[in-house]
């Protein structure tokens, strides 16, 4: 779980590049900034997958079922590791002075593992053998396939939000309306087992995504906030890495469609 810390990189790169351009040169265009940090669950469509393999093998696994791996109970657990259950972190950059439009640099650590145990289609050609029909989803007999040390889906959206609910006193914002709407790339780590070999792969630029979201922002102080979402959207992988111990060359194209629940904490800073 530490690699995924490396993907934060990035992000804490832009902070600094965007503060130190704001105190020597002030940006008209951004009227202040936000940060983000939270957690998410999500459920997946069904998929086709395709492998090609290095040594030959190319077949697909037709409507494969899929789900998500949380690992909430490690925030008890691991406090420290907040790494470790599926986050979500994002950086806004407000574009007008009412703080109601933004542009959001946000990355979701999903994961993905296809069910073991299911029974699904197989079509294709394996051991040079043509092959058209049913296998069983098991890692030491035929296969494993998951994004687990991320789906990893960063991407850039267009905020907007219209206030619902404000402040008496202050007549700031209390309770706001918001949606999202982007697209992006897929940086997976993609873990793969072939006939119990496995290897979990490197991160990798494999694809791209598209979704909206919508939900609500609850101000509970003047600059800290609460965030609820609900997002959809469609993931598409061209090339994540199915490499495994001895097997090199391997590559799995497949896209899905999801629908994911997300909470988060934030912060207003004013520029």
């Amino acid at each position: 779980m530490k690699a995924n810390k490396l993907l934060l990189v990035p992000f804490l790169v832009l902070v600094a590049l965007t503060t130190h351009a704001q105190k020597s040169n002030q940006k008209k265009w951004i009227k202040g900034m936000y940060f983000q940090w939270g957690y998410n669950t999500e459920w997946y469509t069904k998929s086709t997958i395709h492998f090609k393999m290095s040594n030959g093998n190319n077949f697909k696994i037709h409507n494969a079922k899929a789900h998500d791996k949380p690992d909430m109970d490690a925030i008890i657990k691991e406090p420290l590791e907040i790494s470790i259950p599926q986050y979500n972190y994002r950086i806004g950059f407000y574009i007008n002075q009412k703080h109601t439009k933004s542009i959001e640099l946000n990355f979701d650590h999903a994961k993905y593992v296809v069910t073991d145990g299911q029974k699904v289609h197989v079509t294709g050609t394996i051991d040079g053998k043509r092959v058209d029909g049913d296998s069983i989803m098991d890692r030491n007999n035929f296969l494993h396939f998951e994004h687990t040390d991320g789906a990893n889906w960063l991407h850039i959206n267009y905020v907007q939000q219209h206030t619902l609910i404000t402040k008496k006193k202050k007549g700031t914002p209390l309770l706001n309306y918001i949606w999202k709407a982007g697209a992006g790339i897929n940086i997976p780590r993609t873990d793969f087992t072939w006939r119990g070999e496995r290897l979990n792969n490197n991160f990798h630029v494999a694809g791209y995504n598209f979704g909206v979201e919508g939900g609500a922002r609850l101000y509970v102080l003047k600059k800290l906030f609460l965030e609820g979402t609900g997002k959809t959207g469609y993931v598409h992988y061209i090339n994540a890495l199915a490499n495994t111990s001895t097997q090199k060359g391997n590559r799995a194209t497949h896209g899905f469609g999801y629908f994911e629940l997300i909470g988060l904490i934030g912060y207003d800073i004013n520029l």
